[in-house]
């Protein structure tokens, strides 16, 4: 069992819905998100609930948080959407920076051996390599709800991949 922790700004959407989708993928896992810049114990927003509902999937009792120490000492790796969440860490949780991947990068490059979860990620070298830009999921914040669904298939269609690799 892996601690997978997923990171966007507000913990209101992108995070959420991964979250949700992979802990229906692998429910085995430990899997919870936080935001950089979020206001701690707000509900998600109504265009990410109606997105995930598409997939028949909710998460009535998510609350928003705020990333904290205690996050990154609890997970065995970060999965973030976008560079400034990349930097974010770098700027206040710099120990943590081995464990921080965009979730289109693991689900393309980790490898699914038989190697611990925590050995893979090492051979990744995640704390030196350059955020690109075709990692960026773009936060769909601001936007209406085609804009909400199309990040969720995007999301979905990453976590798939990434489910058969753990």
């Amino acid at each position: 069992m892996a601690n997978l922790l997923f990171l966007c700004t507000g913990n209101a959407a992108r995070s959420v819905m991964a979250t949700v989708m992979l802990r229906s993928l692998c429910p085995e896992h430990h899997i919870r998100g936080a935001g950089t810049f979020s206001i701690s114990g707000l509900p998600m927003s109504q265009r990410t609930r109606v997105a995930l509902a598409s997939y028949n999937l909710s998460d009535p009792n998510h609350r928003s948080h705020q990333l904290d120490d205690d996050d990154c000492e609890w997970a065995d790796l970060i999965i973030i959407f976008e560079k400034e969440h990349r930097d974010y860490i770098e700027r206040h949780h710099p120990d943590s920076m081995a464990i921080v991947g965009s979730l289109p990068r693991l689900a393309r490059e980790l490898d699914n051996s038989d190697q611990s979860l925590s050995l893979r990620i090492a051979k990744l070298n995640l704390d030196k390599s350059a955020f690109d830009p075709w990692e960026e999921i773009t936060d769909p914040a601001g936007g209406d709800q085609e804009i909400f669904d199309l990040c969720a298939k995007e999301i979905s269609a990453l976590l798939n991949q990434l489910a058969l690799r753990f």
